[in-house]
């Protein structure tokens, strides 16, 4: 394959991956790997990969799914799963017990997609109903089980990219994991073992209908929505021919509704800028003080003027923006690690380079109270068990960062030590000399 990659590099523009049932999930590890080698390659111009997938079984778990948000692959993978197909549905499930039924189906599979001018309804009444029954009941079982949990992670698998759901009446995208899940359970609870067996061999006429329903007009059988948004939802809900079938219609409505609401990955950036904006007197006023310490004619620097003086009333106003901006960067920390601000989050140049200068400035500061307040004879010196977690996080930000190199010139990041945790080596290696004398 690497050698089939070299060959196309610089040729083509782009590469589709695509395959159906185990065929698919071959697709999607493929196309893994071709994006891991080019990012090892840094081609230039990139080269486009998509990948398209039909009744795929799910690949990976959720750190398999973070990682792809990570690296923002997600737009690269197209899941595509028909509305009763049991086969993307089957690893969301214990399927233990039912290795041999499965076994058996994916044969069943492959004869038909050998023979396909034969009609799918006469070939499923070679599988058994017993395997059938047991087959679907178990699936939508522990389906249902799966989305009802409050925390969905305990799953061995995750789906990652956008999954089109399709029917005879059209097709919906969702990307929120969730909605997924649960879409996954409301369209299959609304079929038969048959229906479940029987949709996996229809993705050819799925597709060509989906093509040509979407030239057609919808018609909102209560009049227009009043808002785009509900306009939306509806032509969704449409679309996943789940409308006349109560209650199923109603949770499905709060499902597409979850996924607008709970995945607003932008609009808390956008938030975050703001709450950015209002702690900036916070960090103007630590470094005035910097400032002040540095013109001062005892020349101690801030690093010494807060550790030694920090009961002072000047000294107590910058120890509580201190601890502000430490509440403001780890509610961001928390809110990136819940995939709830955009996936390429901690490589934007404006919040790298915000969390470095924030490091920079106020790490010093808690180095000085962590060996003031004689922490280090406690736990042990700052950087191997007094430093917090964000910091680290912000290291490692820095390192990845993808900020162009102009902007990396000259500036106020010149005035503050470079390694933050300078002043910590010094404190190991002054009690290390002590030691020594």
């Amino acid at each position: 394959m690497l050698m089939q990659i070299a060959d196309l590099i610089g040729k083509v523009k782009s590469i589709v991956i695509t395959g159906q049932c185990i065929g698919g999930t071959t697709a999607s590890l493929s196309a893994l790997f071709l994006l891991c080698h080019l990012l090892s390659l840094s081609v230039y111009p990139p080269m486009s990969v998509l990948c398209i997938t039909f009744g795929s079984p799910l690949v990976g778990n959720e750190a398999l799914h973070r990682s792809i948000r990570r690296q923002r692959w997600g737009e690269n993978f197209c899941h595509v799963v028909s509305k009763h197909d049991i086969m993307p549905r089957l690893l969301l499930a214990e399927i233990v017990n039912h290795i041999p039924h499965i076994q058996a189906l994916l044969q069943f599979w492959h004869c038909c997609m050998a023979s396909p001018h034969l009609p799918v309804a006469g070939l499923s009444s070679q599988v058994s109903n017993d395997l059938k029954h047991i087959l679907f009941h178990s699936v939508l079982k522990d389906l249902e089980l799966l989305t009802q949990a409050d925390d969905p992670s305990e799953s061995l698998f995750w789906p990652f990219g956008s999954y089109v759901f399709c029917c005879q009446e059209g097709a919906i995208c969702v990307e929120n994991v969730a909605s997924i899940m649960k879409m996954m359970h409301l369209m299959m609870a609304t079929g038969s073992p048959n229906q479940s067996i029987e949709d996996h061999l229809k993705y050819g006429d799925y597709v060509a209908k989906v093509s040509r329903q979407f030239l057609q007009a919808r018609n909102f059988e209560e009049g227009i929505p009043d808002s785009s948004y509900e306009a939306g939802v509806a032509l969704a809900l449409q679309s996943s021919d789940l409308t006349d079938k109560e209650p199923v219609a109603v949770m499905a409505k709060e499902c597409l509704q979850m996924a607008q609401h709970s995945d607003k990955p932008n609009l808390n950036a956008a938030n975050l800028a703001i709450k950015l904006s209002k702690i900036v007197p916070y960090r103007a006023e630590i470094e005035w003080y910097k400032a002040c310490c540095d013109e001062a004619d005892d020349q101690m620097g801030y690093y010494d003027s807060f550790k030694l003086t920090g009961a002072s009333r000047r000294e107590g106003r910058v120890n509580i923006n201190r601890h502000r901006l430490a509440q403001f960067w780890n509610s961001v920390i928390h809110m990136l690690e819940s995939n709830k601000l955009p996936h390429d989050f901690d490589r934007r140049g404006k919040w790298v380079n915000a969390s470095h200068f924030y490091k920079l400035l106020v790490e010093p500061l808690d180095i000085a109270d962590y060996y003031r307040t004689g922490m280090h004879r406690e736990r042990g010196h700052y950087i191997e068990h007094g430093r917090e977690r964000r910091y680290e996080v912000f290291d490692k930000w820095w390192r990845e960062k993808s900020v162009p190199e102009e902007e990396n010139k000259r500036s106020k990041f010149a005035s503050l030590t470079q390694d933050s945790c300078f002043w910590a080596k010094v404190e190991e290696a002054k009690e290390w000399l002590d030691n020594v004398r």
